[in-house]
């Protein structure tokens, strides 16, 4: 699916083969301001030397919520890209330069961001919506055909639910959907495509619940160092999160 609207601005859509983890970079191409969702600290100078190609001057390093499956690169980022700030959920408690409330706008040159607020995957989950070029950038709480689990760091399957049809299937149904991960080739969808198809969102409000309750999914592998270092924007020991 191909961003609409004018070119006067860059998106790239960029992946973590080992988390199945999407990276966004987005720039405006008059001021050559830029905000980067979600990045992964593994992944830091790739998206360092994409930023440097394109010459970019990256403004934000934006997290949808504290990840439990990969370190987040915000804090490799803002050491090695002087302008950078780092955001997140003012309700995640993790630390970052700029806390986020529902309604905030993320402004880069031209460009805004819309700040949703969608927990239920976490207590800080954050969609954002780039309304002018017809997209939802949804973190975990909506995937392709699928969602984010809801069995730990304050999971709460009723309260996803609600957050994504109250605040993205509520969108045009046009928009594009992209998600923090896949894990099956696909890179995108639309509102209109996951209300209908959606494997488990598509479901009653109780059905779903019975359904991530009934998951049965396996402890993520890199939880128990994910957390902690995400609560801290991912500096800890750069090294040691590599290996």
């Amino acid at each position: 699916m191909n961003i609409g609207g004018e070119k006067d601005f860059i998106f790239k859509q960029l992946l973590d083969y080992k988390s199945y983890t999407y990276t966004y970079l987005l720039g405006d191409c008059l001021s050559r301001e830029a905000v980067l969702i979600d990045p992964v600290i593994e992944m830091a100078d790739r998206d360092i030397q994409v930023i440097k190609d394109l010459g970019l001057n990256l403004k934000y390093a934006v997290n949808t919520h504290v990840h439990a499956d990969h370190i987040t690169g915000s804090g490799v980022l803002k050491k090695r890209l002087k302008d950078c700030k780092s955001m997140i959920a003012s309700v995640s408690q993790a630390k970052a330069d700029i806390k986020l409330n529902e309604g905030d706008l993320i402004k880069f040159g031209g460009h805004e961001l819309e700040v949703r607020s969608t927990p239920g995957h976490t207590d800080g989950c954050l969609s954002y919506v780039w309304h002018d070029k017809m997209v939802v950038f949804t973190g975990d709480a909506v995937l392709i055909r699928g969602c984010g689990r809801t069995d730990f760091q304050q999971g709460d399957a009723g309260r996803l639910y609600d957050s994504v049809h109250k605040k993205i299937f509520v969108l045009p149904k046009d928009y594009i959907i992209y998600p923090a991960h896949d894990y099956t080739g696909q890179t995108s969808s639309t509102v209109g495509e996951e209300i209908r198809y959606n494997s488990r969102l598509s479901k009653t409000r109780d059905e779903f619940i019975k359904i991530m309750k009934e998951l049965n999914l396996p402890y993520p592998k890199q939880i128990d160092k994910a957390l902690p270092a995400n609560m801290v924007c991912g500096i800890f020991d750069e090294e040691e999160a590599k290996n």
